[in-house]
């Protein structure tokens, strides 16, 4: 008896399926829907992106979604335990482990960079509060980029992440989950028909709808759609996996990793129906954009600097919608950080059992440290951490996921735990597809992600 089957009998799951939907999705859905989708459509010809992204998030995100997904659930557990299930062989069950560690410094490292990130948001979305009350000295320091505020953003967001962590699936991720992405639609919504009315922003919607068939061959772009649509899912961040390790043993598997897929895509598809008539509005009120190669200026700090300086050049309305577009941001941090932290906490949780509450604030309380230290240090360790964390960690452990699923793990393993929930499996064409595509296509395709980024 492997120790999965001892934790599944007290081991909290989702309470229905549009929690575990809407909390997976929002692990998903974080800054690079909202900030990195736009910003590579816009770099790399809008509507010709959109498309190849579409093709890419179904031929190499989706299939390992399910991977991910399918060995949290058969392990019910941590990652490195759900790892170490997945074979009963001495040797390759610690190679497996291993690979449930690796894995788990990606979380641990993401959080530490992205948190920042958050903090910078939530500063935004203060700063423009205080400019509608009046108080502009306050809202300065906000926008200030000083070593303070930045301590004070991110010592604020890990507080968030971890009052939400420390209630548990269903009173905390789940809860929070339900109410924070409907929201996050309900804001989108609000921002769209707002920029619209705008000057110049049919022109962006132009520019992102209406592909150039001849741009979607270009090799240049299929590589930055595929590596967008791998990092969009969070593939190799081991938070797909453990949510997995929630989900009930009753439920569709690959219809369930297929909605949070929709859901996932839908909010980077609505991100660059805001963002990119946003950006063409900027450039009509004089906000340079484009460079005179037709390059994206400044794309790393678009969020920060172009679409702020829109909102201000619309007065007191700008303000108010200053405030909605950061709101809706620090949701999206949010809803992808509860999910990183809850991995480490897991871990712990399960094997020591000192309860929820002290270990999401002993680790958050840890990370959040290290987060500190990256603000004092920020020249030399901020662009290192995130480059470690998004370009080597990740699509290294992305590959090792994939390789110990599709290898590892037998065939029958995999098609009895896919079963579950889904008893005709094997008749559709999926199911006599994905074990072979997960076995030799997907491995390729994640070597083609990691070598692309060293590109």
């Amino acid at each position: 008896m492997n120790n999965s089957d001892t934790n599944s009998t007290q081991r909290e799951h989702f309470g229905s399926r549009i929690g575990f939907i809407l909390a997976a999705a929002g692990a998903a859905v974080g800054l690079g829907n909202i900030w990195g989708f736009p910003t590579q459509a816009a770099s790399n010809g809008g509507g010709a992106f959109l498309i190849v992204y579409l093709a890419m998030i179904l031929v190499v995100a989706f299939p390992m979604l399910v991977v991910e997904m399918a060995i949290g659930r058969h392990g019910q557990a941590n990652p490195v335990d759900s790892m170490r299930a997945i074979t009963s062989n001495p040797f390759t069950k610690k190679l497996a482990g291993s690979v449930g560690w690796i894995g788990l410094t990606v979380p641990c490292a993401v959080l530490a960079f992205y948190s920042i990130v958050g903090g910078w948001l939530i500063c935004f979305l203060l700063a423009a509060l205080c400019e509608i009350i009046g108080l502009f000295d306050a809202a300065l320091w906000f926008k200030g980029f000083s070593v303070e505020r930045n301590v004070f953003g991110t010592v604020a967001f890990y507080l968030l992440t971890i009052l939400i962590v420390q209630g548990g699936v269903k009173q905390g991720i789940e809860k929070w989950s339900t109410r924070l992405m409907p929201s996050l639609f309900v804001l989108f919504g609000l921002l769209f028909v707002y920029i619209m009315m705008q000057q110049g922003a049919l022109q962006g919607l132009k520019h992102y709808l209406i592909p150039d068939f001849e741009k979607v061959w270009d090799r240049k772009l299929i590589l930055a759609a595929m590596g967008q649509g791998f990092f969009s899912l969070t593939i190799g961040g081991c938070s797909m996996l453990i949510y997995g390790s929630y989900l009930s043993k009753k439920e569709n598997l690959p219809q369930m990793a297929m909605k949070v897929t929709l859901v996932d895509t839908a909010v980077a598809f609505i991100a660059g129906l805001v963002v990119m008539p946003a950006m063409f509005v900027a450039m009509q009120k004089g906000v340079q954009i484009y460079a005179e190669d037709g390059t994206l200026l400044s794309s790393d700090t678009l969020v920060f600097t172009v679409l702020p300086l829109m909102f201000e050049s619309l007065g007191f309305v700008g303000l108010v919608f200053s405030v909605v577009f950061f709101l809706l941001l620090t949701i999206a941090a949010l809803t992808s950080s509860i999910s990183m932290l809850e991995c480490p906490v897991a871990l712990v949780d399960e094997r020591i059992q000192v309860g929820r509450k002290k270990t999401s604030w002993a680790l958050g309380a840890l990370i959040a440290l290290f987060s500190v230290y990256i603000v004092y240090n920020f020249a030399e360790l901020f662009g290192l951490v995130a480059m470690v964390a998004t370009q080597y960690l990740q699509p290294m452990a992305a590959l090792l996921f994939c390789l110990f699923g599709g290898w590892v793990w037998s065939r029958a393993g995999k098609i009895k735990e896919l079963e579950q929930g889904c008893p005709d499996f094997q008749m559709g064409w999926f199911g006599k597809l994905w074990p072979w595509y997960v076995k030799f296509v997907c491995p390729i395709l994640v070597i083609t992600v990691i070598w692309a980024s060293f590109g």
